[in-house]
């Protein structure tokens, strides 16, 4: 059988059983989305571009260990979020800078096109302001289009905190972003860093059991 005709869990148990291609396989399938969660859960490209590297390691070493009992992909994006939440607590106390999407060599931007700018950079620094379980939470169910169940098995948790740290983080972007829904209204002060953590510790575990997290 072609390893392009292989399914991801074929990939994985033949890794494990020694075959070279298939992890490089299975990495060229999933790639682009375990970055994109990466770097949308980090907010930073080189913090993204080690986290997913990271996991990747990880991912390649545990093979052998995959059980079965959830989809590759779930699996692999539960250790990518993971080693993001790892980084992401290490450096909590300091100072991030948000590079650029675009090249520098980009041509001037059009009015519309530099509000555009403007307003996103606005929204990743309201992401960048919340805790990095919340911002987890939201970037998987609300930017991924995770359902509550599959982002529940990838952070390993029970469902019922997933849908608390999203009604958190929702509930903090709506007073960090209502000033862009009411344009005369003055945007809030932004707290420090340190003092996001809203009504979750910021030292808590992604992959813990989520008690006093559920909703009520």
């Amino acid at each position: 059988m072609a390893a392009a005709e292989r399914s991801d869990a074929d990939l994985l148990r033949a890794h494990a059983a020694g075959d070279a291609s298939a992890f490089e396989e299975l990495v060229r399938r999933h790639r682009d989305r375990l970055w994109a969660v990466a770097l949308r859960t980090t907010r930073d490209r080189e913090e993204a571009a080690d986290a997913l590297q990271d996991a990747l390691i990880s991912a390649y070493k545990a093979a052998g260990s995959f059980r079965g009992d959830s989809a590759v992909t779930t699996w692999l994006h539960r250790i990518v979020v993971n080693a993001c939440l790892d980084r992401m607590r290490r450096r909590q106390t300091r100072a991030t800078v948000q590079l650029p999407e675009e090249g520098p060599h980009e041509p001037a931007d059009s009015r519309d096109r530099v509000a555009e700018r403007e307003t996103r950079m606005v929204v990743e620094e309201a992401l960048r302001q919340l805790p990095a379980e919340q911002r987890a939470a939201i970037v998987l169910v609300d930017v991924e289009g995770w359902s509550v169940a599959e982002t529940a098995a990838m952070l390993g948790v029970p469902e019922g905190t997933v849908k608390s740290r999203c009604a958190r983080g929702r509930a903090r972007l709506a007073v960090l972003l209502g000033h862009l829904r009411n344009p005369d209204e003055p945007a809030p002060v932004a707290p420090r860093s340190g003092s996001a953590s809203g009504g979750e510790s910021g030292g808590r575990s992604g992959s813990g059991s989520g008690s006093g997290e559920e909703a009520r």
